[in-house]
């Protein structure tokens, strides 16, 4: 049902699919529907939740599973990056419909959106104090900086491009370590970015 709408809405906008339209595409009924959602706007939430909450749970298990803020922010862009292909049409049907979300579902997203921004700070100034991380380096536009890299992937990734999603998320890796590592950070060999880091991770939905 999720997916029926999200190629509904992709197509014809929030406003121009019914729950009958959705229904009927996914060979459903009515009563289905309201079983799981109580009305389209719940149904456009939990689209939008859904790719949000994976994001944040991830992140929460890379500051649990490596003591590296190194590491930790590695981890956190993997799966950032990785949900760009994981969810495609999910965000894509929210940066397209986001202005439609009822307000108190609006600000549960922005409660966790607010959360994962905040794990990304706290990472980079942790990484700053054990001084793995560049301190002259705001740590508010360095955390705004790697979350609009990473955010405009929605605006030009093809699933079926040339380059893989573990390829895409290697660079942009790269490209922020190298750039907030301290010189001495970068001579260890233990906080190098790792082109094998997740590699037993599936690339493709």
């Amino acid at each position: 049902m999720i997916h029926s709408s999200l190629h509904l809405f992709e197509k014809h906008g929030f406003h121009g699919v019914t729950v009958k339209d959705i229904v009927e595409y996914c060979g459903a009924s009515k009563g289905g529907f309201y079983h799981y959602f109580h009305s389209k706007d719940e149904l456009l939430f939990v689209i939008h939740d859904t790719f949000i909450t994976y994001v944040l749970r991830k992140a929460n298990h890379a500051i649990t599973t490596y003591q590296n803020p190194t590491e930790q922010l590695k981890a956190i862009i993997h799966s950032f990056v990785k949900v760009f292909d994981l969810y495609k049409s999910h965000i894509a049907v929210f940066y397209q419909e986001s202005n439609y979300l009822k307000p108190h579902f609006e600000s549960q997203i922005k409660k966790k959106r607010d959360e994962f921004k905040q794990i990304i700070f706290d990472v980079i100034q942790e990484g700053q104090r054990q001084q793995h991380f560049r301190n002259e380096l705001p740590v508010e536009i360095t955390g705004m900086s790697i979350l609009g890299m990473v955010n405009w992937t929605y605006k030009w990734y093809r699933q079926d491009g040339p380059k893989s999603i573990e390829d895409i998320s290697a660079v942009y890796t790269d490209i922020i370590m190298q750039g907030i590592l301290t010189d001495e950070a970068k001579e260890t060999a233990e906080l190098k970015p790792s082109s094998s880091h997740h590699s037993n991770e599936c690339t493709k939905t």
